[in-house]
């Protein structure tokens, strides 16, 4: 390696790592709900790249909030997947990388409009009272509920109407179900460090049964208010509900996975049945 490239690859993996740190993979999937939700309520291409961009600096410091908040207890846990904890990248670039990125959703949230603005706001600041502090009791829930019920009325008051009542309420559920199978993984290092939210309350063999109860009424609650045609309300229930017994009766990974599909099941009728 030539004295030229090698500051280059250190800034690049650099990079690398304070991306990691974003917790990339559930901010993209937000992001990405956030955008079908703006061509489901019709919204023109610059108010759609604005919400989405708004959405993506939000997920972006929730995701580096969550790792500096948390990287004593990654630390304890010896996490490998952890950037901070591994000393891929410092505290420092992480914390920089979210101040920058709060400051951009503020910005970026005001310039949808008071209410749409407020209301995001409001979302992002749901999801770091979890970081600080919510993901250790049995209200860990409720975050997610209110930030995916609440980015529905953000989409839809950018476009200066409210959402129709079964959007904020399915997404709530949907957000809840996310809880669920997102923390799934992540059960035995938290139990280590003293984190006791609602899913470790419940238990490793209820969590994927009550998962597929919460996103089956997500699911009915949006074919209730979407009303679409009897034989796509009859073939999407059934779908959902036969994926549901997977959850309940199947074996190794299989509910897991099951609880996935149905989760986004329920995003997909977010989108298409507005």
């Amino acid at each position: 390696m030539s004295a030229a490239t090698a500051p280059a690859r250190r800034g690049s993996r650099a990079a690398l790592g304070v991306l990691g740190a974003a917790h990339a993979g559930p901010a993209v999937a937000v992001t990405v709900l956030a955008g079908l939700l703006c061509v489901a309520q019709g919204l023109d291409a610059s108010r759609s790249a604005l919400v989405v961009a708004a959405v993506l600096a939000g997920q972006l410091s929730i995701g580096w909030s969550n790792d500096l908040i948390d990287l004593p207890r990654d630390l304890a846990a010896g996490r490998t997947d952890k950037p901070m904890a591994t000393g891929e990248v410092s505290v420092r670039g992480v914390r920089a990388a979210c101040a920058a990125a709060v400051v951009v959703c503020v910005l970026l949230s005001m310039a949808l409009g008071t209410a749409a603005g407020l209301v995001h706001l409001g979302c992002v600041a749901s999801a770091w009272a979890y970081n600080l502090g919510l993901k250790a009791t049995a209200w860990s829930w409720a975050p997610y509920a209110l930030s995916f019920g609440g980015l529905t009325a953000v989409v839809s008051l950018a476009d200066g109407e409210l959402p129709p009542w079964w959007w904020p309420l399915a997404a709530a559920l949907l957000g809840v179900g996310a809880h669920l199978l997102n923390v799934l993984p992540d059960l035995d290092d938290d139990a280590a460090t003293g984190v006791r939210g609602l899913p470790h309350r419940l238990g490793r063999a209820r969590i994927a049964p009550v998962a597929a109860v919460v996103l089956v009424t997500a699911s009915l609650v949006a074919l209730v208010g979407a009303a679409p045609p009897t034989a796509v309300t009859v073939a999407t229930a059934a779908l959902v509900l036969a994926l549901a017994v997977v959850v309940v009766t199947g074996p190794r990974r299989a509910p897991f996975l099951a609880a996935i599909a149905i989760a986004l099941v329920d995003a997909t009728l977010l989108v298409v049945a507005r």
